[in-house]
């Protein structure tokens, strides 16, 4: 079994000016709102959910970008609300959000 129930690493790269990166889209603020509400939740922790900052994940183009592990599922997200969702129905139901997976 796995420490974590969840693991996400949420790119919040920044690269050279003119260049796309994750961190042009509030990558570092969103990574910090998913980690706050995951707390709040009571859901952080071992056995629970981990919620990391990464470098590049190499997805620039379809950035921002956070991937879920175990299970290995890579989103997309705008907003706050698409964190949301991704909280309560991958995280918390074990439901894929397809809408903002990505291939």
């Amino acid at each position: 079994m796995s420490y974590f129930k969840h693991h996400v690493f949420f790119c919040t790269n920044q690269r050279a000016a003119g260049e796309t990166c994750c961190n042009d889209h509030n990558a570092v603020a969103m990574q910090t709102y998913a980690k706050e509400r995951i707390a709040k939740l009571g859901l952080k922790g071992k056995g629970n959910i981990r919620i990391n900052k990464a470098g590049c994940l190499d997805r620039c183009d379809d950035g921002p970008v956070l991937v879920v592990y175990p299970d290995a599922v890579w989103y997309t997200y705008v907003d706050t609300e698409d964190i949301d969702e991704i909280i309560e129905r991958h995280l918390i139901k074990g439901e894929i959000v397809e809408r903002l997976r990505l291939p």
